[in-house]
């Protein structure tokens, strides 16, 4: 998990730095709005979360927190010694997620991060998809579109959409198959069965089921899965 820290108080950055890091964070400091930009621009897609104080020596936190907000929806939070409401409700407005006043004890601030990354983790996981030719497979809602129509699948077809879905390009035997699925759900399935659960697949979500094109037998080997 890696941590944006932005700050000029070399004693607050000392002690969070070292508290962040037992905490399993990776923590990346810059001091100045002008260096932290600077990287923001080239590799904010490699950071988890960013805090930043809102008082810097060449600018302001808000203007990072914007910077990052154009680029990529991670969380950001602020540190700052002004806590009057106008302020809160601008960061908040420029989407901040949390706001924290010096001085903070350390551990209420580490457990704000964690409610923070939390809340993201579950709207990731809410609109988590994994697309399969015309296909759309919510793993959450366990649910599958083609071209905006729901398909209605069995729990043993859609196991073999994830799988298909996860190993596009690539040529999968009947074996790796069945024991992918009986990993998955932690029952045996039969050869049979796969075997009509694939041709009910393909009737689904191929155009042509005859001559499918994104569940392709491979003769003597298995199934490639294209898109």
């Amino acid at each position: 998990m890696k941590l944006l820290l932005v700050e000029d108080d070399l004693i607050i950055v000392s002690g969070l730095e070292y508290t962040l890091q037992q905490e399993g964070y990776d923590v990346i400091v810059f001091h100045t709005v002008e260096k932290a930009s600077s990287f923001i621009q080239h590799h904010v897609k490699t950071i988890d979360v960013c805090l930043f104080d809102l008082n810097l020596p060449d600018g302001s936190g808000y203007d990072l927190c914007a910077s990052v907000k154009q680029k990529c929806d991670i969380p950001v939070l602020f540190l700052t010694a002004i806590d009057d409401e106008g302020n809160v409700v601008k960061g908040l407005d420029m989407g901040a997620d949390d706001y924290i006043t010096k001085p903070f004890r350390v551990k209420e601030l580490v457990s704000r991060l964690r409610t923070v990354l939390r809340r993201y983790e579950r709207q990731s996981m809410r609109t988590e998809m994994y697309p399969f030719g015309p296909i759309e497979i919510y793993p959450l809602e366990g649910k599958v579109y083609k071209q905006q129509q729901e398909i209605h699948v069995t729990a043993l077809e859609f196991r073999l959409l994830m799988i298909f879905a996860k190993h596009i390009g690539q040529v999968l035997s009947r074996d790796q198959l069945l024991h992918m699925i009986w990993d998955s759900a932690g029952e045996f399935v039969h050869d049979n069965t796969l075997t009509v659960s694939i041709k009910r697949l393909r009737e689904k979500i191929e155009d042509d089921p005859q001559k499918p094109t994104f569940i392709v037998t491979v003769r003597g080997l298995g199934y490639r899965v294209g898109s």
